[in-house]
């Protein structure tokens, strides 16, 4: 089968109704750092708690300071709300894309490290980068979940879609394939969030089981320019017209 490996967003919708499930892993060191954020947000100082957030003013942080063990849950994949997810549109995909998205899609959170787009979380906020109280999250998770996500992916075909901060917090130790946008021969930076929603979209829509059916899709105004190998990545630029 085919796993999305995916960016997290800043924003998040707020809400939700769902069940409190067992998370990608089940691994109790996720508590850790999980009380770790908890006691920041209880301990009533905001200077600790917008460095945390990135934000500046106290009232923009309000609506994260709750008990996140006693908070609304959403799934991953319809929590994030950004350029990528507002490409994906999850709401408007029928069920079964949206089951395959729950199931298929890895998506690396700065709070609860590798998660299942179905897992479920609440609404929480870490500026990208920031470390939560003693732990760094991209360290912390690296170091406690990469065997996990080795016997995972082990055999499955891998598209690794995340932005390149999100390297981090997982090595990938087997082929797997890149992508990269370009505009008028130029790379497509920011707005590259919203093609690799867009391709999200349309191998959900698709149901792709393989790499080979990627490669046989076609998807709207992207155009394959070439492919280039190096080591375990196959690297796949698109033209956009």
């Amino acid at each position: 089968m085919l796993k999305i490996l995916f960016s997290p967003a800043e924003n998040k919708k707020n809400g939700g109704n769902e069940e409190k499930k067992e998370l990608f892993g089940a691994h109790n060191s996720r508590e850790v750092i999980l009380n770790e954020y908890n006691s920041i947000i209880q301990c009533a100082d905001m200077q600790k708690i917008k460095e945390l957030f990135g934000l500046k003013k106290e009232s923009d942080c309000a609506p994260y300071i709750v008990d996140i063990f006693d908070t609304p849950l959403m799934s991953a994949i319809e929590r994030y709300d950004g350029v990528a997810y507002d490409s994906l549109d999850f709401a408007s995909l029928g069920k079964e894309a949206k089951e395959y998205l729950r199931k298929n899609t890895l998506i690396f959170s700065n709070l609860y490290g590798p998660l299942l787009g179905g897992d479920t979380i609440v609404n929480y906020k870490v500026k990208q980068g920031n470390s939560i109280g003693r732990y760094a999250p991209e360290k912390f998770y690296k170091e406690r979940f990469s065997y996990q996500l080795d016997l995972y992916l082990a055999n499955s075909d891998i598209l690794d879609l995340r932005a390149g901060y999100y390297d981090k917090f997982y090595d990938l130790k087997k082929p797997h394939t890149t992508l990269k946008f370009l505009k008028d021969g130029k790379v497509v930076s920011h707005w590259a969030k919203a093609y690799r929603g867009l391709v999200l979209r349309a191998v959900a829509l698709n149901n792709i089981s393989s790499l080979d059916a990627f490669m046989r899709m076609e998807i709207e105004t992207l155009y394959v320019k070439e492919i280039l190998k190096k080591g375990l990545r196959t690297e796949v630029v698109y033209d956009i017209r």
